[in-house]
């Protein structure tokens, strides 16, 4: 069906832009969570996360990061945990991983295709200089 976009029928009771966009949004809410069981002294000890769309349900996990963008303050606030039984040799592959992971990101949201490259540059070389074995993983 081809919508009437005649003058006379657009100015019948047509919703704003950001209505039709709120309606649009409003069709599927999806919820992911974080469970954070604390010590005594507030140390995360188990971290366990859910997203029942994705088909997790209490999934542990020993660290995340999370980031989020804050619009009217124009800053990145994070959330960064990590259990006390998190090993140091997998929180750099985790670093790494999420570095390279990042790369693919910002090449996605930006197009940027060159500073992309550049951030697997660096990836690279913190992953030589942790001496990681990442088996050719650069590949986001």
């Amino acid at each position: 069906m081809v919508p009437d976009i005649s003058p006379q029928n657009n100015l019948e009771k047509k919703p704003p832009d950001n209505e039709l966009k709120q309606n649009i949004m409003a069709a599927h809410k999806s919820q992911i969570s974080i469970e954070v069981d604390l010590d005594e002294n507030k140390i995360p000890e188990k971290l366990h996360w859910s997203a029942p769309d994705g088909g997790v349900s209490r999934q542990e996990t020993k660290a995340l990061l999370l980031s989020v963008w804050d619009d009217q303050s124009q800053e990145a606030l994070r959330i960064d945990l990590w259990t006390k039984t998190m090993p140091l040799d997998q929180m750099k592959v985790f670093f790494h991983q999420t570095l390279v992971a990042m790369s693919g990101t910002f090449e996605r949201a930006t197009n940027d295709e060159k500073m992309a490259a550049t951030m697997r540059d660096f990836c690279d070389y913190f992953a030589e200089k942790l001496e990681l074995d990442t088996g050719n993983k650069n590949q986001d």
